[in-house]
């Protein structure tokens, strides 16, 4: 990424999740750095993750550049659509999409 600032990627993770690992291979493959905060059972982490996740329940949680993205399933449509290179700094704006794939996007349709 030359010239470019790298992004702050933060992913809430916890022990034995599946999705937790898919996320950071995901970023790994993008060659981007993640800093990986476990959660645990101390009031502390937990206070910080529910600030961090805006009261989220499950992990993985993606934060990046301090805009939380939520689970792995946003983090999914929104590498799909393009939009997540875009907030990396990897692309400067989104691919064109036709009308049926703005309608597919939209109404949700895989």
């Amino acid at each position: 990424m030359s010239g470019k600032q790298n992004p702050e990627v933060v992913i809430w993770t916890n022990r034995g999740c599946g999705a937790c690992v898919r996320a950071k291979q995901l970023f790994e493959r993008k060659q981007i750095d993640v800093t990986e905060r476990r959660l645990k059972n101390t009031p502390s982490i937990q206070r910080a993750f529910a600030l961090a996740s805006k009261g989220a329940k499950t992990v993985p949680q993606i934060i990046i550049n301090g805009s939380l993205v939520g689970g792995f399933d946003n983090l999914l449509l929104l590498d799909k659509s393009g939009e997540l290179d875009v907030m990396l700094g990897l692309a400067n704006t989104l691919p064109q999409r036709t009308a049926w794939q703005r309608f597919r996007a939209w109404a949700g349709l895989r």
